[in-house]
């Protein structure tokens, strides 16, 4: 089966007068039907804008330059601004991590789901729509749908409110949905049913989701696949399983190491040291040589190539063992 989504050597840059700032450059990945598949990495990695690129939502002084973004073989990337209106909250929709950048504070919660499904399909009615509001609120867990509908954003708690915008995004049946940092500004308890919610979506559904996260231990809890992302640039992607249990580039496994839960009690988490580098000034060869315990001297004049491993995973890093590659 062909995959939903595929992106191919993307590049959206950012022209400003300082110079031109490099926020995602050659970036691939897929997803498929029904897959989760989380994209992680600290912020400034350029994990945020991939998503915005996908979606069409990349204003000046950004652009995208060069790549793909076929989606069931369309490629997004080269659709006018209406014609990308056309699959923007119908085929394709979005989560944000502030749900009140999806609602408006002076709408009611019914005016904003119903005229979000007859702005795509005229052809549904007005009692339909409210239907389907209504099932799409439940279908999140919220009790008392009929109620809830007639309430106001701010009458809501956040959590909520997040329920709400997956609901909406959930509204015209998407083939993908985009979730940038949907859960970071919930408690516990709210981010562990959110996570729950949205699995359960996906199997019924088969809506394939993009999870766009810093955190590696919410990925590692609901993505099948992920997607470490570095200075704008997939530096290591494979199956969850094998990510988690023995990660191939430094950066991942200095992300692991940052997580309470990989330590052992007591002792200090393992800080990566420094800082991302400027997207506008990367260093010649590897990003993420003056931070690497492992950096030689090619890791310092050449870019590592995208290399593959016997065990289905994609990795930028010179210090690949010859044994583990493909």
């Amino acid at each position: 089966m062909d995959p939903i989504l595929q992106i191919k050597d993307l590049q959206t840059h950012f022209f400003t007068k300082a110079g031109v700032l490099k926020a995602v450059d050659g970036v691939s990945l897929e997803i498929g039907a029904g897959e989760i598949v989380g994209l992680v990495g600290e912020s400034g990695s350029g994990k945020s804008i991939t998503g915005f690129s996908i979606m069409g939502l990349v204003d000046a002084p950004g652009r995208i330059v060069g790549g793909q973004i076929l989606f069931k073989g369309q490629d997004l990337a080269k659709l006018s601004p209406a014609e990308m209106q056309a699959y923007r909250g119908n085929r394709i929709a979005m989560i944000f991590q502030d749900p009140m950048m999806t609602l408006n504070p002076v709408l009611r919660i019914e005016t904003q789901m119903v005229e979000t499904i007859l702005s795509h399909d005229s052809s549904v009615s007005k009692i339909d729509a409210h239907a389907r509001a209504r099932d799409a609120l439940g279908l999140v867990g919220i009790s008392s749908p009929d109620e809830r509908l007639r309430a106001y954003p701010h009458q809501f708690s956040g959590g909520m409110r997040q329920r709400v915008s997956i609901a909406i995004a959930m509204l015209n049946r998407p083939d993908l949905i985009i979730a940038d940092e949907p859960t970071t500004a919930l408690d516990v308890t709210i981010q562990g049913q959110v996570i729950h919610e949205m699995q359960r979506l996906c199997q019924e559904t088969k809506t394939a989701l993009l999870w766009i996260t810093h955190d590696l231990a919410v990925v590692a809890g609901i993505a099948e696949r992920i997607c470490v992302m570095y200075a704008g640039r997939v530096v290591e992607q494979g199956p969850n399983a094998n990510v988690i249990a023995a990660p191939m580039h430094p950066y991942t496994t200095g992300l692991l190491g940052s997580v309470p839960g990989q330590n052992r009690r007591g002792q200090p988490l393992q800080q990566i040291e420094g800082m991302v580098p400027s997207l506008m000034n990367l260093p010649t060869g590897c990003a993420f040589q003056n931070r690497c315990n492992l950096v030689s001297d090619i890791c310092t004049s050449t870019n590592p190539d995208a290399i593959s491993t016997k065990d289905g995973r994609l990795v930028r890093c010179h210090n690949i063992a010859a044994g583990d590659s493909a």
